[in-house]
Order: C-alpha cells, then structure tokens, then sequence
C-alpha cells in the first residue's frame, strides 16, 4: 500500500527545493491541477511548464501542518512563505491531492491569494 502521507511531504519538499524532475516524477501523465482564479492545469507537460517558466511563487518554503488521508485521497494544511510578484508573502493552504496508481491525478489548491 502506497503511504500518500510520504508522497505528499514529497512534493512540496522537491518545490522547495526546485526539484521539478523528482516532482513530476509525482504526478500521473494526465494530472489535472486546478487553482484558485485561474484555468486548470491539464497533463504533465503544461505541469512542467508551470512549474518550470509559469508560477508566480519563488524563493520560498511550505510548511506542513497536518495531512489526512482517506483512501486515496491526501489533504494537507500548511502555510506557505516566499516571494511573490518581487515582494515577500506569507499565506496559508489547503490541497487536496487525489491518487490513481501511486500518482497524483488531481490536484485541488484552496487559499485566499488570486494566483499561486
């Protein structure tokens, strides 16, 4: 059985760290991610292009509160501290990351930010 609560610490550890390789390596080929305010993110290559050239957040660090998991899926609290837009920012988070074989096919952000 896949420990969804490792996988999860897993991908924000690898954003952090700007591992984008060891990120997608996370997610199922046809991922969708949607975003508060904005059209979703649909497959891995527009993921890897928003991870790579499209998102707004740098320099920053997400710190993990809780994370529950019911089956498949994985909801995580966190906060989140960085550099948006050239100025610092400092928000919480809620996800909801939905598996399919190990990977995560679904991705749901919750904040009260316009883009993230």
């Amino acid at each position: 059985m896949t420990d969804y609560t490792a996988r999860v610490r897993e991908y924000y550890d690898a954003v952090d760290a700007d591992r984008i390789d060891d990120l997608l390596a996370l997610f199922d080929d046809d991922v969708v991610y949607d975003r508060p305010g904005q059209p979703p993110i649909e497959g891995k290559a527009d993921l890897e292009a928003f991870y790579r050239e499209g998102r707004p957040l740098e320099d920053g660090s997400h710190t993990v509160h809780d994370v529950l998991v019911d089956g498949s899926r994985a909801a995580v609290r966190g906060t989140f501290s960085g550099v948006q837009d050239g100025e610092p920012v400092e928000f919480g988070f809620a996800d909801v990351h939905v598996f399919e074989n190990g990977r995560i096919a679904q991705r749901y952000t919750y904040t009260d930010r316009d883009t993230v």
